[in-house]
């Protein structure tokens, strides 16, 4: 048995959120010891396996502010996931006992977890470099994250073991962390497809005024202006033009996501895409849902007849794995993550990032019930035999093995 302890920075609902809950509870499934230490965690705003008990969670560091005037968000976060490895290294680590220390998202803290007495092994999962995920912006901006850049690189290499979502992220990593010589394992995210199955939905997780005859596309993402939402509602304007009146008038667009009422950009997004909606004539034809439980995304995923899933360059994306163990074709853009998860034209379509191109895809499903069913059910078997949640536990438990089998050799040397 091995004892794990997860190092998280905020532990909502997001894509990253959901790898390190499924990476916990699939240690725990095969024996092992798992906790979580984070600088936040909101009971009414996280995955149901944090808040029921069945993993355990201690906060620290959530008195430090997120920002600073509205900005400075990445200093602030750095600074609470320090004070997070202080905390573990000078007070957790002297009252319990841990093996490994699974941090991702920031690695700022990882020298300091190596200072403490236990000598933990400490292993990073990089979802994709911190430095890349914001626009380069003015010259003060480009100084300001000169030294974070820099630290993100020095301390990403402190640690022991280092895993990537996906090929895709994999070469990003050695293009941008050119000082880092080891090539890091590929850990692609999965799904805890036991809760998919044994879930059994009751009438309040359904999610009212859907018409039962309605065809519904449905699109899964934080309120992010990166995740490209408007490009959904674009296309679905633009398939307005491509179908029958008869057609149009069974279609619904349900847009879900992540919202966040401290993260000003959720908000203000959202009010832009609402604005859009109006604009554009479609309101009555889209449905706008702020952070739905798993039980009502899990709905959400079942009615729906088909998803759509617009970010550029994603760096995995573990909403389409899920569409597709749900039998729903996929819709995406050619780059990134989901050309490792999607095939063309056999479990969804990978398009151009412009309403051309997902229209003309949307229309091809909404023409043909057929390749909808075919589509679903190839998806299926991909999730099944690819990305299965048994694989993903193996090949993560053999990882936490080797790594404390590596932290036991100097002993036997000894």
């Amino acid at each position: 048995m091995v004892r794990i302890l997860f190092v998280h920075p905020d532990l909502g609902i997001g894509g990253a959120e959901r790898l390190v809950v499924d990476a916990a509870l699939a240690l725990q499934n095969k024996g092992h010891t798992v906790s979580f230490l984070t600088n936040h965690h909101d009971p009414e705003h996280c995955f149901e396996e944090t808040r029921d008990g069945k993993l355990r969670v201690l906060t620290v560091g959530d008195w430090i502010p997120r920002d600073i005037f509205g900005k400075c968000y990445a200093v602030c976060a750095y600074v609470r996931m320090v004070y997070a490895a202080f905390y573990f290294t000078f007070f957790l680590s002297k009252q319990e006992r841990f093996d490994i220390v699974f941090c991702d998202l920031i690695s700022l803290g990882i020298p300091i977890i190596r200072l403490a007495k236990s000598n933990p092994k400490v292993l990073f999962y990089c979802h994709y470099p911190d430095q890349l995920l914001s626009q380069p912006g003015s010259l003060l901006k480009r100084y300001y994250r000169m030294p974070l850049n820099y630290l993100e690189e020095i301390t990403t290499g402190k640690a022991d073991g280092i895993l990537v979502n996906s090929k895709f992220t994999g070469r990003v990593f050695k293009e941008t962390f050119k000082r880092i010589s080891v090539d890091p394992d590929v850990l692609y995210p999965s799904l805890n497809t036991k809760y998919f199955d044994e879930t059994v939905l009751e009438e309040k997780d359904k999610i009212s005024g859907i018409p039962p005859e309605c065809f519904v596309f449905l699109s899964i993402n934080r309120y992010e202006r990166k995740k490209n939402l408007n490009l959904a509602m674009h296309a679905f304007k633009r398939l307005q033009e491509l179908i029958s009146p008869h057609e149009w008038n069974k279609l619904m667009l349900i847009v879900a996501g992540g919202y966040d009422e401290r993260v000003l950009e959720n908000v203000e997004h959202f009010d832009e895409l609402e604005e859009l909606a109006e604009d554009m004539g479609l309101r009555s034809k889209i449905r706008f849902l702020r952070s739905p439980s798993d039980r009502e995304k899990l709905f959400l995923l079942q009615r729906a007849q088909a998803l759509v899933y617009t970010p550029e360059n994603e760096h995995f994306g573990i909403v389409p794995l899920e569409g597709m163990y749900l039998a729903k074709p996929i819709i995406a853009v050619n780059s990134g993550g989901p050309t490792e998860t999607i095939i063309h034209d056999q479990t969804g379509f990978l398009c151009e990032p412009t309403p051309v191109s997902f229209g003309a895809a949307m229309a091809k499903l909404v023409k043909d019930d057929r390749s909808c069913e075919r589509m679903g059910e190839m998806g299926r078997k991909r999730v099944q035999q690819r990305f299965s949640f048994e694989a993903f536990s193996t090949k993560l438990d053999n990882i936490v093995t080797d790594l404390t089998a590596r932290q036991d050799e100097p002993k036997k040397a000894k």
